[in-house]
């Protein structure tokens, strides 16, 4: 590369999932319609828990927050590639595009963490119940959420900071539809040892924190389940982290060997995976929660039949 005549990039262009305009048209009207029956879908969560003083507990002030995290993940992508359709424009700021990766990241990691809290919700619901309103009492559940997102603007902000510090030269083209940190970092004419050995250490230690909780909480509950002297009991016990447990699944499933390895190795095929974690899973995190939870679907009834 001929570092001589390098001009410092002042926006990208985001090429969208497939580059063909035909495909184009039919994804725009597919994220449209996943996009809105997401902010309806996750709207309506958070409705249903604030009008219902039954729902007024850990548990389900815990999906409120998460509901409202999807929300905000989703809005950071999916509007402006739709508005870029619209306009028949391909570009983003480089302030647009940098703005979009500190957002990404936090609300990204910040999914992580409220899935992790509520494993230990849950854990605590099953392995401790009569002491659970002492355990987690509202002041403790609040810090639980201000603790998660002062650790997750406080990432986001690290990277961002680090990305800002590059220079992108001529090649500014971005094979996605949003400014997705790795392939904008394999963009830059400058050395990012830095930033990929910022990623593996703390973006490492942030991302495998809550899944280790997640995975611990998880142990500690079927071990103590397994002791139930009936079927029924664990049934029962099971069913309440059923919804928890499917979104898990997705969330990590989808991001898991992405994220977690050189900028220089991510390819075009990781895109599929990126969109089922910033897209489908806020969308279908609102479903699994309503269809499989009566006291959900009994709050969501009373919400429709108010209005």
């Amino acid at each position: 590369m001929d570092r001589g005549n390098q001009t410092r990039v002042t926006e990208f262009l985001l090429l969208g999932l497939s580059g063909k305009p035909d495909q184009e048209e039919i994804l725009f009207g597919m994220f449209l319609w996943i996009y809105l029956v997401t902010i309806i879908g996750n709207f309506l969560i958070i409705l249903a828990i604030s009008c219902d003083s039954h729902l007024h507990t850990p548990m389900y002030f815990f999906l409120a927050n998460l509901s409202c995290v999807d929300i905000c993940f989703s809005s950071v992508t999916v509007p402006k590639m739709l508005v870029n359709h619209i306009l028949g424009s391909e570009s983003i700021s480089y302030v647009e595009c940098m703005i979009q990766i500190y957002f990404f990241i936090t609300f990204s990691n910040m999914d992580g963490f409220l899935l992790s809290v509520m494993a230990y919700d849950r854990y605590v619901a099953i392995c401790s119940p009569l002491h659970y309103t002492i355990i987690m009492r509202p002041k403790l559940c609040v810090l639980l959420v201000a603790i998660s997102w002062i650790i997750t603007n406080l990432h986001a902000l690290l990277h961002t900071l680090l990305m800002v510090q590059l220079t992108f030269c001529y090649n500014n083209v971005v094979h996605h539809f949003f400014c997705d940190p790795y392939p904008i970092l394999k963009l830059s004419c400058s050395d990012t040892f830095i930033n990929d050995l910022i990623v593996f250490t703390v973006g490492g230690l942030v991302f495998l924190t809550p899944f280790t909780c997640i995975i611990a909480s998880y142990v500690y509950i079927f071990s103590n389940v397994l002791k139930l002297p009936s079927v029924h009991g664990i049934r029962k016990a099971l069913s309440t982290c059923g919804s928890h447990i499917t979104v898990v699944s997705l969330f990590y499933g989808a991001i898991l060997g992405i994220y977690m390895r050189p900028s220089s190795s991510y390819s075009v095929q990781d895109t599929v995976a990126t969109v089922i974690f910033t897209v489908v899973t806020p969308l279908v995190n609102p479903f699994i929660y309503s269809l499989r939870n009566r006291d959900m679907k009994g709050a969501l009834r009373k919400l429709m039949i108010r209005f």
